[in-house]
């Protein structure tokens, strides 16, 4: 798209008028008039509803075949499969390796793919090996069956994330990147309580209740993946849901904002290995492991936590409802306060703050539990609330498919790192204080907040150096 389209077609959209020329695909050749006006809000919200719902219904399917083990842990999971030692420790990280080495791979499959095609089939496997997971006898079956869903949902979560960055501009991104990150809240809420519900089947068919947690939970992603095939968004350039003249709009008000998306780029190694020479990946990558590290040890070991307050099984998984729930309605609240004062730095920073104060106090109070679990609430207020703002601050600072497609992968990828960390910190061992888990966690926040300056810094600094084009989101 030559720079002439993309400065008319910035006037034109600001007001909301357009004309198309019967060649939606190719934005070169939409011209943007006076004449005919376009209700670009209500194209928004079409786009919302077919975009987010979808996407959102699969994380949420995913993260719950991810971390429903967490859940499986009070049933009686480590004692069926006799399991000693670090042995279960090892069993949530393997996850995490294979996750974290096809995420760039998987993303490069999906445009091939396209997102409806690829996504879909990803939960569908995610959901077979979830039930598997239910008929595991020993540790090695574990295991196994933990590597392979980690490279089944490896493109899923970056994936959707990249789908996203796709559909919208800068200025509205962080709303709808949080709605779809707070899906993982909401997965976490709704794991506790269907495994609360699930504990009641304990002997049922002469299965103890962790197997049927993760059968039914597999069952449930098998049969909505199918359904999501037929759901899917793919990119604007290839939206057959939308009409030419909407397809054509959306397509130029993107390249108006950003200039062009090079949908029709072919990703190569050498294209991969060009992104890397951006500055912006070593911090972007870094002010994400912090705080990931403290996810994923809040999201296996919540209802352990909680269990450590005196609560039986059944109880334990109800109030881990709660940090979740707290999670979600804060991390939308800082979401539409980012995109309201059109910034990112300042709400990770509070977040940090908030996640910082819990931590401190799970790490120095031991004898107050109600104190003990309004710390864990902030505790996980904090990391969930920031993660979204991270992901969209990094992402929406990067161009074109390619860009994007490898950047949020790599981000990803390398913050995912902390899921095969995290598990070691919180051993059954330092129960119930956990000391190292939660000094892990403090020293990567700060690592975050170190990061996260970093990356303020050079993108203030890369701002000022230019004179015309588009400045990179503070």
């Amino acid at each position: 798209m030559n720079q002439d389209m993309d400065r008319n077609s910035s006037k034109s959209i600001k007001s909301g008028h357009l004309r198309p020329n019967n060649k939606a695909e190719n934005a070169t050749s939409f011209d943007v008039t006076v004449a005919g006006a376009m209700n670009e809000r209500k194209l928004l919200r079409k786009i919302d509803l077919r975009v987010l719902p979808t996407i959102t219904v699969i994380y949420v399917l995913a993260f719950l075949d991810r971390v429903n083990i967490g859940n499986a842990l009070l049933y009686g999971l480590p004692k069926d499969l006799h399991l000693q030692g670090t042995q279960l420790n090892i069993a949530l990280s393997v996850f995490f390796v294979t996750y974290c080495i096809f995420e760039i791979p998987a993303n490069v499959l999906m445009k091939k793919l396209s997102p409806q095609t690829f996504l879909s089939a990803s939960v569908f496997l995610c959901g077979l090996l979830a039930i598997s997971q239910g008929f595991v006898n020993d540790f090695r079956g574990l295991v196994t069956v933990r590597v392979l869903l980690g490279i089944a949902e490896a493109g899923i979560f970056p994936g959707c994330f990249y789908l996203i960055g796709m559909w919208y501009k800068p200025s509205e991104a962080q709303r709808r990147f949080s709605l779809f990150f707070n899906a993982g809240s909401f997965a976490g809420a709704f794991g506790g309580l269907l495994a609360s519900a699930i504990g009641k089947m304990e002997g049922v068919r002469g299965y103890h209740a962790w197997r049927w947690v993760f059968m039914l939970e597999g069952l449930l992603s098998c049969i909505l993946s199918i359904a999501a095939f037929f759901l899917i968004a793919n990119f604007p350039e290839h939206a057959n849901w939308l009409s030419e003249d909407e397809r054509a709009f959306v397509v130029a008000r993107l390249a108006a904002d950003e200039g062009s998306s090079g949908v029709d780029e072919r990703i190569s190694w050498q294209g991969i290995l060009e992104t890397f020479k951006d500055w912006k990946m070593i911090p972007g990558a870094l002010m994400y492991f912090g705080p990931t590290v403290s996810t994923y040890g809040l999201a296996y070991f919540i209802p352990s936590i909680v269990a450590t307050y005196g609560h039986k099984p059944i109880e334990a998984q109800l109030y881990s409802v709660i940090p979740w729930a707290a999670a979600m309605v804060f991390g939308m609240s800082m979401a539409f306060a980012s995109d309201g004062f059109q910034n990112r730095s300042a709400f990770i920073v509070f977040g940090l703050c908030i996640a910082i104060s819990g931590n401190l106090t799970l790490s120095k109070v031991h004898k107050n539990r109600k104190a003990e679990f309004a710390g864990l609430i902030l505790y996980t207020m904090g990391v969930i609330g920031i993660l979204p703002i991270l992901l969209c601050w990094f992402s929406m600072n990067l161009k074109s498919h390619r860009r994007r497609l490898v950047g949020t992968a790599w981000q990803l990828g390398f913050g995912n790192i902390a899921g095969i960390v995290a598990p070691f910190a919180f051993q059954s061992k330092d129960a119930p204080r956990y000391h190292l888990g939660y000094s892990l966690g403090l020293g990567c926040l700060c690592l975050a907040g170190a990061a996260s300056l970093t990356y303020f810094m050079g993108c203030f600094a890369q701002n000022k150096q230019r004179t015309h084009g588009h400045k990179l989101i503070l």
